[in-house]
């Protein structure tokens, strides 16, 4: 294992007086760098984080992700000053759709509720009925009656999973998650042939036949949580590689091998620890959603839990 360097350390005891100073606390998803992990009060998945945060007596929240989540921080905090890192790290799948495009989509399907997935914009949120996260997408959509026509955006893999699994139909837009989209069959044929025994989870934005061919398919958190309870030595992990450095530090014993090397978000590894000290130097770059905007994502997003 390296050591941390000189510069490092220094970082780490910078981040540790400004946290302090700015009664602060710093979310990371579990997709990010090993160094901001290692910094973090809370890793997890995005809306189990801005939960988390928004139950804190924190002032500032420093949100070490991508630009939805940290909105999504801002919707259920808005008396916090939120904080992203790094203003580049987006989210492409996020990105392929707008509030327009979705309401041109609800004007097709009048009778329609919409489902959106937490990873989309405050806008899109704001647009739509009810939220689902990758844990409880089968959950909310029970809710609906057979007949019920339902759009789900924005993963077309999410959401065909989701629909396999409720034995019904939905409309789907047709955006995905690229890191997730590029699993193949193949890499789960590779990996069962290098490693006998191991067991393969994936996350359900991978396609339909890759989550037909693993032996589960969980969320981030329920990864974490299947990766300390399987009694197997060797799991394969089919979700982006920085999870695999919190499983492996959290569980040492057994061995977490990437389902592919190829599975990485360029936009997740954009935060580094020295971003992180200046964000919270500087306090910038602040995400704030319109108020308009927010009591309405925020009712989609209270919904989902809520279970209304």
């Amino acid at each position: 294992m390296e050591h941390p360097t000189r510069d490092h350390a220094a970082l780490v005891e910078r981040l540790g007086e400004l946290r302090r100073l700015r009664n602060a606390v710093i979310l990371a998803h579990n997709y990010q760098l090993g160094e901001v992990q290692d910094v973090a009060d809370f890793l997890g998945d995005s809306l189990d984080l801005s939960r988390k945060a928004m139950a804190t007596d924190a002032d500032v929240i420093v949100f070490c992700g991508v630009h939805f989540m940290a909105e999504t921080a801002a919707i259920l905090s808005p008396h916090k000053t939120v904080v992203l890192p790094e203003p580049r790290a987006g989210c492409p799948m996020a990105d392929m759709i707008d509030a327009e495009t979705l309401r041109d989509l609800r004007g097709k399907h009048p009778g329609a509720v919409v489902v959106c997935y937490v990873n989309t914009s405050a806008e899109v949120k704001a647009e739509s009925d009810v939220c689902c996260t990758s844990a409880n997408a089968a959950e909310v959509v029970s809710r609906f009656a057979p007949d019920q026509e339902i759009i789900f955006v924005p993963d077309r893999n999410l959401g065909a999973n989701t629909a396999a699994r409720m034995g019904r139909e939905m409309i789907l837009w047709p955006g995905f998650c690229a890191v997730h989209d590029r699993i193949r069959l193949d890499d789960i044929a590779r990996r069962r042939a290098r490693f006998p025994g191991s067991v393969v989870m994936v996350h359900p934005e991978c396609r339909p036949e890759v989550v037909g061919a693993a032996d589960t398919a969980l969320s981030t958190s329920g990864m974490v949580r299947f990766a300390r309870e399987t009694t197997a030595d060797t799991v394969i992990v089919g979700t982006e590689l920085g999870l695999v450095h919190r499983l492996q530090k959290e569980s040492p014993e057994k061995l977490f091998v990437p389902l592919t090397e190829q599975a990485v978000c360029p936009n997740m590894k954009l935060t580094t620890l020295e971003k992180v000290v200046a964000a919270l130097e500087s306090l910038a770059p602040r995400i704030t959603v319109p108020e308009d905007v927010r009591l309405r994502a925020e009712r989609a997003v209270r919904r989902m839990t809520d279970g209304t």
